[in-house]
């Protein structure tokens, strides 16, 4: 008999409860795989645990995963590490060897949901008499099929290489350790896969089928895949130049192939094509006919369903058990949180002014910035007047003599004045209205809300991305809310990269503007032109570079908190100049509301928060050294 002792009851134990309740009163050498795949129940149970792997883009990706933690985005207290242990806070400071524990658990993990996939496809059949059709049959061994393709590629971007099975694979083959498969043979697999798939499995699924895979999932994953392919990191970078896995062959080809970023652009036009066919589009709220509500548009993104309206999304896990954490992490102490999930000074630096102009244009060698006198941003002093715009979010509900459509208050650190609505929507700061209590945040050292505790802000700031206005910690409310993986927004960003990079020509680059503006539109801010004077417009330089910096710089405040930067600096290269340093913030110990940097006690006054260390080697995650230990066959990570 084909018994579970051999594939591992420990997997199909946290399937359901179903599942659970009968292995709970069955011997483990009777459970037979015929049992499973004759029963509906279970058939489905073992297909939800191949699911499960998919990762969380919530409190799992700050602490677990780490991709959050470890950019230069979202910055959780580093006081945590000593409840975390060892993972994503301690790498970030340079605590990072081959004996260190990731918590995601790519490597261990994922291998054991595709034998569980290519398991379910080789044994799952019909069952007329349980209504289970052979077209069920054969779109759930599809859907496994692409989660086999997902698993590889989220393991092979974080490891560079992997070991790799097209089937289940045997146990008892003497020849079972065959070391890692090099870059590029794992990608065209994948690629293989996922176009395949993109023509059998359907663009939308029910309300009731929500989550499970689609042809669009298929080219989202596919084109967000080809893009990293076609970066510096992995095409035509000679740091790996003669770095061969087991096999002699080269892990990553050292030899650049310009076809490389075509492909890219094919694949993402194709996703942008297939996804407006099958009805998605960027979310927008309209404050009145015609006009779109940027500030409700670009929270709302990431707070509203498919199903409530939001055309946007192309993959999310249709349950998010991080959600309640997220948002307490996010919350102030004093409001009922636990207030230390915060964000760098550089992401504060990297939204645009109200005007569409970006208000730093880089640092000193100092950590100083270089403002943008153009744009009419300020560091100091302090606003004397509210700020009203168009809109009907209301983030200062509640509070005395509010004005429709205000954003600020007076008394409000010049810095946070006339920014664009996706600082607001993603940043909360000091002496901001928190509308839940009825009064202002409170960051400063001894307040409510601020240091010296590890529950407080270590750079003066707490994340508001993915934070619904209507969640109230103290009563244990957190409203429903998508777990995205991918959306269109990035599609639009993706295209125009790729565009950018794959064809140097003027019409190549006005498409790469013209995707860009589109996100630029639904933010509320100019868009980018090439040749005119026209004040709805932000004249640009007419050449790769200038377009490379602008596509760069609207990523990192688009895509912000979504488990994309950390993979963008990687394959840019970037990751060592801006993840090997300090971190800035505002002064934690600060008490007094002043910005004079000649005071000890001024809150707003710009300073070093965190040293982080990062170099060469840590753009790969190491193999952990007990498997190199039980497979001499694997080759470990460059520089490691």
């Amino acid at each position: 008999m084909k018994l579970l002792k051999y594939i591992g009851l420990s997997a199909l134990l946290v399937t359901g409860s179903g599942c659970s309740d009968f292995l709970d009163n069955a011997p483990d050498d009777q459970l037979t795989l015929e049992m499973v795949f004759d029963d509906k129940t279970r058939t489905e149970d073992w297909l939800a645990y191949v699911y499960g792997g998919i990762p969380n883009p919530d409190w799992h990706s700050v602490r677990t995963i780490g991709y959050e933690t470890l950019a230069d985005d979202v910055t959780p207290s580093q006081r945590w590490e000593q409840w975390w242990g060892d993972g994503p806070l301690s790498y970030r400071t340079g605590q990072w060897s081959t004996n260190s524990a990731w918590g995601a658990n790519f490597w261990s993990d994922l291998p054991k949901r595709i034998r569980s996939a290519y398991i379910f496809i080789r044994e799952a059949h019909a069952n007329p008499k349980l209504n289970v059709t052979e077209e069920d049959i054969e779109e759930m061994k599809n859907e496994c099929r692409f989660i086999v393709a997902y698993y590889y590629w989220i393991m092979t971007e974080a490891y560079g290489s992997v070991p790799f099975f097209d089937d289940i694979a045997d146990v008892e083959d003497p020849n079972l350790m065959k070391g890692q498969r090099s870059f590029d043979e794992t990608v065209s697999w994948i690629d293989n896969q996922l176009v395949e798939l993109s023509k059998v499995l359907p663009p939308k699924r029910s309300d009731n089928e929500y989550g499970r895979a689609t042809s669009i999932m298929c080219l989202a994953v596919r084109a967000r895949m080809l893009l990293f392919a076609a970066s510096p990191l992995v095409n035509g970078n000679e740091w790996y130049k003669g770095f061969k896995n087991y096999d002699g062959k080269e892990r990553f080809n050292s030899t650049y192939d310009h076809s490389k970023w075509e492909k890219a652009a094919t694949a993402c036009k194709e996703l942008i094509d297939a996804a407006k066919e099958a009805g998605h589009d960027l979310y927008k709220v309209y404050y009145e006919e015609g006009k779109i509500d940027a500030f409700k548009s670009c929270h709302q993104v990431m707070l509203t369903s498919e199903k409530e309206g939001n055309p946007e999304i192309l993959f999310a896990r249709p349950n998010s058990p991080d959600i309640k954490t997220w948002e307490e992490y996010a919350t102030p102490r004093g409001c009922g949180g636990n207030g230390g999930l915060g964000v760098t000074q550089s992401l504060v630096d990297a939204f645009f002014m109200a005007n569409g102009l970006p208000a730093i244009l880089g640092y000193n060698g100092d950590g100083s910035p270089i403002l943008n006198v153009e744009s009419g941003y300020s560091e100091k002093g302090f606003s004397t007047e509210a700020e009203i715009r168009n809109t009907t979010w209301d983030i200062c509900r509640n509070m005395p003599d509010v004005k429709p459509g205000q954003i600020t208050t007076e008394g409000t650190y010049n810095m946070y004045c006339n920014r664009e609505p996706r600082f607001y929507t993603t940043v909360t700061y000091n002496n901001q209205w928190w509308w839940t209590e009825n009064r202002f945040t409170q960051f400063m050292s001894g307040q409510d809300d601020g240091g010296p505790t590890h529950d407080a802000p270590q750079n003066g700031y707490l994340v508001r991305k993915k934070v619904s206005l209507e969640q109230v910690p103290r009563d244990g409310k957190h409203p429903y809310r998508p777990a995205i993986l991918y959306r269109l927004g990035e599609a639009y960003l993706n295209y125009a990269e790729a565009m950018n990079e794959a064809y140097n020509t003027t019409e190549a680059r006005q498409t790469a503007l013209d995707y860009v503006n589109l996100i630029r539109e639904r933010a509320g801010i100019r868009g980018y032109t090439f040749g005119t004077t026209d004040d709805n417009f932000i004249n640009v330089d007419d050449n790769q570079e200038a377009v490379r910096d602008i596509i760069r710089r609207e990523r990192r405040v688009e895509l912000c908190a979504e488990m994309i930067r950390y993979n963008d600096l990687r394959r840019w290269k970037l990751a060592e100049e801006c993840l090997d340093g300090y971190d800035y913030g505002m002064n934690f110990s600060g008490t007094v509301a002043s910005d004079d940097a000649s005071k000890s006690t001024s809150f707003y006054v710009r300073s070093k928060c965190l040293k982080r260390v990062y170099s060469k080697k840590n753009y790969w995650f190491p193999i952990h050294q007990s498997e190199i230990d039980k497979d001499p066959t694997l080759v470990q990570a460059p520089f490691w």
